[in-house]
């Protein structure tokens, strides 16, 4: 029995020897024994590869992103955002190469939406394009173009810099913005107001990052005062006020009052004072909706996880209170102060209040900032509102429906948060950190009744670095290393078998 499977096996062997002498055999006759046919099988291969090519370009597959932040690959949000555009969009690329990654985020567009167009053009052949715009391919620029509409976009909007100098990517939020901008029909007018504070949207004022970001958002800002404009202007539907150092005057406060009475928003950054809190005009505007004079004092937190980078008045706090900050997690905040809303007041009022920002029920105020202990004898403790949103019902509706009108005031118990101010040398500007930027762009986008925009924006505070998924690194490592060592073998292999011939 044992010398049958014995030769079973032997003729198995024997069987494959020969199918494998055969097949080589063949290869040599048919194909290698002849320069024609390896000539003509190499030319099939070349065919065959640059076939391959046409129908990757023809295709247009987008490349792999390996960045962490994915600063290569459109966001959920843009992507939305654009896919319901109905019209012809044109992005015109001046001074820029096809293969520009900038270019390639670009196209991406064009694969969520067939109505917006890229196309990479050079200044010398397209002198229609320069003489509407006055773009070269020495300065460069990118020209976001819907019928007489238009947006232009130069490459120093793409980028700013922190206070480290490092790189800050704004490339998705510029281009996402300027399609909207040629796009929408209504874009809202948001005023600064401006002569009673010291922060502005300036780098003196500093609240330069802030206006970086606005300007990727889908609406107009400028600065307002009101005593040389003598009224808030008409078209104006968002007033903005940052931290009163001095008191409006009566213009001021009977101008902003009218803009209320007839339906007027407000968003109010207020931080801490540290000097005198009387000014009585002030007080007026936030009486009008239920809030008592703000006091001196910082609140600080018991919580050792909502301190942060080792300073006591530096809190993290959530933000999950309110419809315009949904799907936001924490805002990190500076010498932040309370807000005194006086609920006994809001029905007579006609006020109704929403919080958006709370300490945790562990925190203290202290009001005398001079005090360094950790002791918190004598200080106020318990939950402090930081953040509300108060609506104020100036008339009621009619029966057949709710035409009420209303005036919306949202309030930050804090300026600094978004702000151009750095702690420390370690790290970037209060605006930059957490989601502080996205709560003040997502309460602008409340108050424009803009809601579509209330959204997460792209973080690009974060420094791009490689990291490629399984699947991305098996790609990779068959490029690198199995497809060249398949040809050198293919090479190897037929080199034996011409010199076995010869």
């Amino acid at each position: 029995m044992k010398d049958k499977n014995k030769n079973n096996e032997n003729k198995l062997v024997k069987s494959k020897e020969k199918f494998s002498t055969k097949f080589l055999n063949n290869v040599k006759k048919r194909w290698l024994i002849s320069r024609t046919n390896t000539i003509l099988l190499i030319a099939i291969l070349v065919l065959f590869v640059i076939f391959i090519n046409i129908v990757v370009k023809k295709i247009d597959l987008a490349p792999i992103d390996c960045t962490t932040n994915k600063e290569y690959t459109l966001t959920q949000e843009s992507k939305s955002r654009v896919q319901n555009v109905d019209v012809p969009v044109k992005m015109y690329f001046i001074g820029y190469s096809e293969d520009d990654t900038t270019v390639n985020l670009a196209k991406q567009y064009n694969k969520v939406n067939e109505n917006i167009t890229i196309e990479v053009i050079d200044s010398n052949t397209r002198t229609d394009i320069v003489d509407k715009y006055h773009i070269t391919n020495t300065e460069g620029g990118i020209v976001i173009e819907n019928g007489e509409k238009s947006k232009i976009i130069y490459e120093e909007d793409m980028y700013t810099y922190d206070e480290n100098y490092n790189t800050v990517d704004l490339t998705e939020e510029n281009l996402t913005s300027g399609i909207l901008k040629v796009t929408s029909q209504n874009i809202p007018n948001i005023y600064f107001l401006t002569g009673y504070s010291n922060y502005s949207l300036d780098k003196e004022g500093a609240m330069s990052y802030l206006a970086t970001y606005l300007n990727n958002e889908i609406l107009n800002y400028k600065q307002l005062n009101i005593l040389t404009e003598s009224k808030i202007p008409e078209d104006c539907n968002t007033l903005v006020i940052p931290t009163p150092s001095k008191d409006f005057d009566e213009l001021t406060v009977n101008e902003i009052t009218k803009y209320i009475n007839n339906g007027g928003n407000i968003l109010w950054l207020n931080a801490s004072y540290s000097q005198s809190t009387d000014l009585k005009n002030v007080n007026k505007i936030l009486a009008l909706y239920g809030v008592d004079p703000f006091e001196i004092g910082y609140i600080y937190e018991n919580d050792t996880s909502r301190k942060a980078l080792g300073y006591a008045s530096c809190i993290l706090e959530d933000v999950d209170y309110s419809n315009i900050t949904k799907n936001l997690k924490d805002v990190l905040l500076l010498n932040a102060t309370k807000i005194n809303v006086n609920s006994s007041k809001l029905e007579e009022l006609n006020v109704e209040e929403e919080d958006i920002i709370k300490s945790s029920d562990t925190a203290y105020y202290r009001k005398n900032i001079s005090n360094e202990s950790d002791s918190t004898d004598g200080d106020e403790q318990g939950t402090f509102v930081i953040g509300a949103k108060l609506t104020k019902t100036i008339s009621n509706g009619s029966n057949e429906g709710d035409n009420s009108l209303k005036s919306t005031l949202i309030i930050y118990g804090d300026n600094n948060f978004i702000s151009d101010i750095q702690i420390n040398s370690q790290v970037y500007p209060m605006v930059f950190l957490e989601d502080n930027k996205d709560v003040v762009l997502n309460s602008i986008a409340y108050l424009t009744e803009k809601e579509e925009d209330i959204t997460i924006r792209k973080d690009y505070t974060k420094q791009s670095s490689f990291t490629a998924t399984d699947g991305q690194k098996s790609i990779i490592m068959n490029i690198i290393f199995i497809v060249p060592l398949a040809i050198i073998v293919i090479g190897i292999i037929i080199s034996i078998l011409r010199r076995r011939r010869n």
